[in-house]
């Protein structure tokens, strides 16, 4: 059996090692939280359907996208009221090519303002589905834009200031993939098959059925049942000798630690923005709330094997790493290899080209520091512009969490690759464009950022803490494109 690992350790290079405080989880649970081995995976595993689009004359791709109440059914004889796009929860994969001209015709049926941030995804500022681009109830959008980034696994999720914690947890999620136009990097890719996408999310109920929307004061909404595309306790049949799963981190609050209950290593591709140059072989992989990775996993004809999240090494008092959530074993979903399988290739030796940094590029070096709830002694605010960035330009971020609790720092309109965590290169499974980069208490990350090309001095991109009950509570700044 492996031991309990560090984030910081599975960041850094080795020889790092430091303890650490998850935040963003906020059950006040007496013990941890174990499903391992008591999960009885009962139910197929919801396969999110693919949207449904039509090309107009001019080549541009449209989709339909309706933000809706409606009930769902996670628990026996028991109806959810839940919200979702184009259905009752989450919502349906959005798939389009690099370089392919796109737009979302937006409705809101909800009682609520809400909007459609697209995660992950170069678009111009006002499109980007922020705080402000809000969507008042009956209203509709229709963002606009060319894909003009690699292949990547992206999402989309409401982003209503101080609302969208309880917006998500109600259901708004859903994937937008990416594809390259030809290029074809010899990974599973029949979704649904053996490309698998995987919306991994925590929930907890009330007894009404109802799910429970009052988090903790200070970290945030804690799930004591796991959804994976919806679906509780679900298994995958799998008919393949390997099977690319696409996950996404869609919890508010919970870190997840994924492995594989027999502690096989399995192969990571991708992450944020794309795929990774080299396949990387690991046993563990944690995704803070907003992080994706591709995972490739090979299967033996007849054999299963479960998806887990494992305990984490917090390095403080057992009672409060229990109330985050970092002493909890999970299992999440159950893989399941048919009798006879279709032969998978083996990965090849390189996913994507290298993309060297730009460090002779990176003329202006910033610091943000994460405390309180606060980045650089500031609430967000609305009316108020942080700063701005040249376009197509590269800069040097240092982000330090000089906080008590656990950040993460998500990015809109940009990638970034990561240069060092404390001083240390990370390593091979977090070397690609992220969007998203967690930060262990009293960690320092120095990031690359590469700003996209659409200049608007009025409105505003977001950075923010990505457990998103932080965000709401103020934890965002906002920065232009000039």
């Amino acid at each position: 059996m492996l031991s309990q690992i560090s984030r910081r350790t599975l960041l850094l290079g080795s020889g790092a090692g430091a303890s650490l405080l998850l935040a963003g989880c906020g059950s006040a649970t007496a013990k941890p939280l174990s499903t391992a081995g008591s999960v009885d995976f009962s139910n197929q595993l919801n396969i999110p359907p693919l949207a449904t689009s039509t090309v107009q004359t001019d080549g541009t791709r449209v989709f339909e996208l309706t933000a809706e109440a409606g009930n769902s059914t996670f628990l026996p004889e028991t109806s959810t009221p839940t919200w979702g796009y184009n259905g009752s929860f989450l919502g349906p994969t959005l798939r389009a090519q690099r370089n392919e001209k796109v737009r979302v015709e937006i409705q809101n049926g909800l009682p609520s303002p809400t909007t459609v941030h697209w995660h992950g995804m170069h678009i111009p500022a006002i499109y980007d589905g922020g705080a402000h681009q809000v969507i008042e109830p009956g209203d509709g959008a229709e963002p606009e834009w060319i894909i003009d980034q690699p292949a990547a696994t992206l999402w989309y999720h409401p982003h209503v200031h101080g609302t969208s914690e309880e917006q998500m947890t109600r259901g708004l999620t859903g994937m937008f993939l990416i594809d390259e136009e030809t290029t074809d990097p010899g990974l599973p890719s029949e979704y649904g098959i053996d490309d698998i996408p995987l919306i991994v999310q925590d929930r907890s109920f009330a007894k009404d059925g109802s799910f429970k929307l009052t988090p903790d004061a200070t970290a945030g909404l804690l799930g004591d049942t796991m959804l994976i595309n919806g679906s509780v306790n679900p298994y995958l049949n799998v008919s393949t000798q390997a099977v690319r799963l696409r996950i996404l981190n869609a919890a508010t609050a919970r870190v997840f630690n994924f492995g594989l209950s027999d502690n096989r290593s399995f192969a990571v591709v991708g992450s944020d923005g794309g795929l990774l140059q080299a396949p990387a072989n690991v046993e563990r992989l944690l995704l803070s709330p907003g992080e994706r990775a591709e995972i490739v996993v090979r299967l033996s004809p007849g054999e299963e094997v479960v998806l887990q999240s494992h305990p984490q090494e917090l390095g403080m008092s057992n009672a409060l790493t229990t109330r985050v959530g970092g002493n909890d074993t999970l299992d999440l979903l159950k893989l399941r290899a048919g009798s006879n399988l279709t032969a998978s290739p083996e990965l090849p030796d390189v996913l994507a080209a290298e993309s060297s940094f730009e460090m002779d590029k990176a003329m202006i070096t910033r610091g943000f520091i994460l405390k309180d709830m606060y980045i650089n002694g500031k609430l967000m605010g609305m009316s108020r512009i942080d700063l701005s960035v040249g376009a197509q330009t590269v800069e040097t971020w240092n982000i330090s969490n000089t906080d008590n609790l656990a950040h993460n720092f998500h990015v809109h309109g940009a990638q970034f690759r990561i240069l060092d965590i404390d001083n240390r290169a990370p390593q091979p499974e977090f070397t690609g464009w992220k969007d998203t980069v967690f930060l262990p208490v009293r960690a320092t990350a120095r990031i690359q950022v590469k700003f996209g090309k659409y200049k608007d001095a009025v409105t505003p991109y977001m950075y923010h803490c990505h457990f998103i009950r932080h965000a709401d509570m103020g934890m965002m700044g906002q920065y232009t494109i000039i």
